[in-house]
């Protein structure tokens, strides 16, 4: 009887063994966006520039795309450098456009004189675009015709 128990486990400790090599030797294989191995060097061919200017929205109610850099922007749990020229109390001055009167309702729907936390990370939903290819396929057709 202990032979057989002995026998047991040391066959489901193999078979157990076996299963993690193949799995490990999958994971080892993972295809990546840049098409180099988790832990190999990533070398980077080409930078790609910020693009300027305002763009076109590509769909109703798309977040406005960021017409400008935003390497030297602060924008952490308690500074917002968006703020200094895109808050309402600054934008006329600064000839930016104001943010969406959406952007300062809690979640309640009470209309607040700052900016909702909700809405604090403007780079969640306004992002900056590049010249850089698709990392993917995309079909995507934009419901405005340019």
């Amino acid at each position: 009887m202990k032979l057989l128990a002995i026998l047991g486990v040391s066959a489901f400790a193999s078979t157990i063994a076996l299963v993690g090599l193949s799995v490990a030797q999958q994971a080892a294989n993972v295809q990546t966006l840049r098409n180099t191995n988790i832990d190999g060097l990533n070398i980077v061919d080409d930078v790609y520039q910020q693009q300027e200017g305002r763009e076109a929205r590509n769909y109703r109610q798309q977040p406005p795309i960021v017409p400008h850099s935003l390497d030297q922007y602060q924008i952490d749990l308690r500074t917002n450098q968006c703020l200094t020229c895109h808050d309402w109390s600054n934008a006329g001055d600064r000839g930016a456009p104001t943010l969406s009167m959406s952007h300062y309702l809690d979640r309640n729907g009470t209309q607040l004189d700052t900016v909702a936390g909700t809405r604090w990370f403007c780079n969640q939903c306004h992002v900056p675009q590049a010249d850089a290819p698709a990392l993917v396929g995309n079909t995507f057709q934009p419901s405005n015709s340019r």
